[in-house]
């Protein structure tokens, strides 16, 4: 019988320290607005891993949505439906060709409260990404693009070389990092890099901008072009940092969309 009762009070003590264990360590307050992070061509939902982790420790809600990187227009309506599945605020955050869906994602989204663009395109209407990129000199994607995929239904699926992505898409990443991206990098058609934009919501809602100052898929120049243009709350740029400084340096693009899910004026 002692043996039993004792064994019922470690049982008891371990039930406890388990509860503890499971219980989240900070409940999320209820006017977060959570946080929608959109990938662009050539990456994943996970290059997102550390910028989502470092929100999550503020106590934001996120999620990384994988982008189909098919089309702008249908694009953008698989991300504003998962905008409208979430209650309450959202922030939308975009990389690279994410920026050209979030554009057009939040057009008529009433939950959508802020724009972040993450080394990405802001188009005007009627603006593509292929535009944007050849608007300004730097860009030295073209040539390290592996010859197009063709599909069933005659479009063309764009990779780049593998054995040069890492100089191209992630040089201030270490190779054990970009090399595993390489293999994993998701397509995008041809056809979505020319598609023009069917709307610009950074034209009446707050947006942020950060970038690095060593891109080589989208000229610095046109980043800085498209970040005066939307009149930008606030620019970031990470020195020395590559195409992909939500993998490189995932601390300055937290920051920011930090910045911007707290932010409470609207601009003017």
């Amino acid at each position: 019988m002692k043996k039993l009762s004792q064994f019922a009070r470690a049982f008891c003590a371990i039930g406890v320290l388990g509860l503890q264990l499971a219980a989240p360590a900070r409940a999320t307050p209820p006017d977060r607005p959570t946080i929608v992070l959109v990938h662009g061509a050539f990456a994943e939902s996970a290059s997102w891993n550390d910028v989502a982790r470092d929100l999550r420790a503020r106590s934001f809600p996120v999620i990384a949505v994988a982008n189909p990187l098919r089309g702008v227009k249908s694009d953008a309506a698989y991300v504003g439906a998962v905008v409208a599945s979430v209650p309450g605020p959202v922030v939308l955050v975009g990389h690279s060709y994410g920026g050209s869906v979030i554009s057009a994602a939040a057009e008529g989204r009433p939950n959508v409260k802020a724009l972040v663009y993450v080394a990405a395109f802001a188009p005007e209407v009627g603006e593509s990404a292929v535009d944007l990129s050849g608007k300004f000199p730097g860009s030295t994607l073209g040539p390290t693009l592996a010859p197009p995929v063709a599909l069933p239904d005659g479009g063309k699926d764009l990779y780049i070389q593998q054995p040069l992505f890492g100089r191209q898409f992630a040089a201030d990443v270490a190779p054990r990092v970009s090399g595993p991206m390489a293999v994993a990098q998701r397509p995008v058609t041809e056809a979505a890099l020319g598609e023009p934009a069917p709307a610009a919501a950074w034209k009446h809602l707050p947006s942020w901008f950060v970038y690095g100052d060593a891109d080589r898929n989208i000229p610095p120049a046109a980043l800085s072009f498209m970040a005066e243009r939307a009149k930008a709350v606030r620019t970031v740029v990470v020195k020395g940092a590559s195409h992909v400084v939500m993998v490189s340096r995932p601390g300055p693009v937290a920051r920011l969309i930090a910045e911007a899910a707290e932010a409470k004026a609207p601009r003017d």
